[in-house]
């Protein structure tokens, strides 16, 4: 059963992710790391200068040399309230990054095959990563991250009752990982398109992009701060969204809620009785 959260938890929980970014600014600041907002974090920077009203989740973009870069040398920078789970890493086998705080919990909709994985509050860092010069092989490179995607989350624990998500899953344990991997980012480093393929994409369309979107960046007020974001947003968040800057009927304007629980106060580490025995009303359809 999902805990619903009023309207008091819900600021909170912004609050966090807002402390969460306001730490990776300061980071990448410190290292000289550029990055954007991302995503529904952008289009709430634009349209609303801050959280949409009703969104419980921060992302933020990175291109794949400085991404690299920021997981190898942001521990160092790190003040000690914060956790970075880096992909790939031991106790997170996924595909893409979060930053996590210290001291809070967020449970998400999935059993976590490895008990020691950090559940705390979080921001999603995505990389951005070349793409081939062909078409067709910026499809290949789609596909083969559908293949990367599907044993990461296999690996995590993922919950669906999609029977062909559970077959899909299922045929992809078979094959290896890695060489995946590698072709889904292998594009030339100076390649004149990009893709976050690995950035909770569903659809190839509206995953490919100009290199320029993200190597121009401006900036924009979002809450208290003011933040990086590309300078050719219009063109983005058209292609992400069509009419972006017109507000959705009222009865959409709802919390997607990626978590069953959220706590700002006590560790996900008090929560593991409870962890193991969540149940689920509605499957999350995210990668995240």
């Amino acid at each position: 059963m999902t805990v619903q959260p009023n309207e008091h938890q819900h600021q909170q929980h912004q609050s966090a992710l807002l402390t969460l970014l306001t730490e990776l600014d300061r980071v990448c600041k410190v290292l000289d790391i550029p990055y954007v907002l991302f995503a529904g974090t952008l289009l709430g920077a634009v349209r609303h200068q801050g959280f949409i009203p009703w969104d419980d989740d921060l992302d933020v973009m990175m291109l794949r040399a400085d991404y690299d870069r920021f997981l190898a040398e942001a521990p160092a920078v790190l003040d000690a309230r914060f956790y970075l789970q880096g992909e790939f890493s031991e106790h997170w086998p996924l595909f893409f990054s979060k930053l996590r705080l210290n001291g809070t919990t967020c449970l998400e909709k999935y059993h976590p095959k490895d008990t020691q994985i950090h559940q705390g509050i979080y921001i999603d860092i995505f990389p951005c990563d070349n793409a081939a010069a062909t078409a067709l092989g910026r499809r290949m490179q789609f596909l083969a991250s559908k293949v990367v995607i599907a044993k990461a989350l296999d690996k995590r624990g993922y919950a669906t009752t999609n029977p062909v998500k559970k077959l899909y899953m299922a045929a992809c344990r078979l094959l290896p990982q890695k060489p995946f991997w590698r072709f889904a980012v292998r594009g030339k480093a100076d390649s004149e398109k990009v893709h976050s393929f690995f950035a909770a994409a569903r659809s190839y369309g509206k995953n490919v992009y100009p290199r320029r979107w993200f190597t121009h960046r401006s900036e924009v007020t979002f809450e208290n701060g003011v933040y990086p974001i590309p300078a050719d947003y219009d063109p983005l968040l058209t292609a992400l969204y069509g009419d972006y800057m017109t507000l959705p009927p009222p009865q959409e304007r709802v919390c997607k809620q990626h978590a069953l629980l959220v706590d700002t106060e006590h560790s996900y580490e008090a929560y593991q009785g409870y962890r193991d025995g969540m149940t689920f009303d509605i499957h999350t359809r995210s990668i995240r």
